[in-house]
């Protein structure tokens, strides 16, 4: 990895750090060519701090430390992505990030559809909303749903309409977010289920 500490007089590259699990940012701290080698060396990650003016690895004092998983740099070669596991909280607060922002899974255009789903769950006028309707009816029917719509699934993954199998796709899985809802439980739920029986 070619790292160019020579763009600033003071020999500091910035490093964003990002969870590895989450891809959330956490922090910006700056490391010189000592810190990076400590960073490398332990697997906690190092900084070189301004305010301290001396290495600083981060959870020495609170033990929520930065377990390394990866470091890249970038196409300037003069800032570097570093990539954790982090022990604890992350910023000095006591916050997830130093952006005052929890460090959750997010899965983009799906959390913001589970989001929909519960406003329109909680909010929403059943004669005017299909999902608030469906919560109207009850886990019967939400069950039901799901089941006609992976039965359909099924027979468009015979067929050779790969429109109508994505199409059916997803109502599958709008449909599956809803129940999932209905039972108190998100996606995320599910994932962690998946994650402990990685192997």
């Amino acid at each position: 990895m070619k790292i160019d500490f020579t763009k600033n007089n003071d020999g500091l590259i910035p490093a964003i750090i990002q969870d590895n699990e989450t891809k959330n940012v956490l922090m910006l701290g700056y490391m010189n060519q000592e810190a990076l080698d400590k960073t490398l060396e332990t697997n906690k990650v190092t900084f070189f701090s301004r305010s301290k003016n001396r290495l600083w690895t981060k959870g020495e004092e609170s033990g929520n430390f930065l377990n390394l998983v990866s470091i890249k740099n970038d196409c300037d070669n003069d800032t570097l992505l570093v990539q954790v596991n982090p022990a604890g909280p992350t910023c000095h607060t006591g916050l997830d990030t130093c952006w005052q922002e929890a460090n959750n899974q997010s899965f983009g255009f799906i959390s913001k559809l589970e989001k929909t789903i519960q406003n329109r769950k909680e909010n929403a006028d059943s004669e005017k909303s299909y999902v608030a309707s469906l919560f109207a009816k009850g886990m019967n029917k939400i069950a039901q749903k799901v089941g006609e719509e992976a039965v359909e699934v099924v027979i468009e993954a015979k067929d050779n309409n790969d429109d109508l199998f994505l199409s059916e796709s997803a109502d599958l899985l709008f449909h599956y977010l809803i129940l999932l809802q209905a039972k108190g439980f998100q996606l995320n739920d599910v994932v962690n289920v998946l994650k402990n029986r990685e192997k």
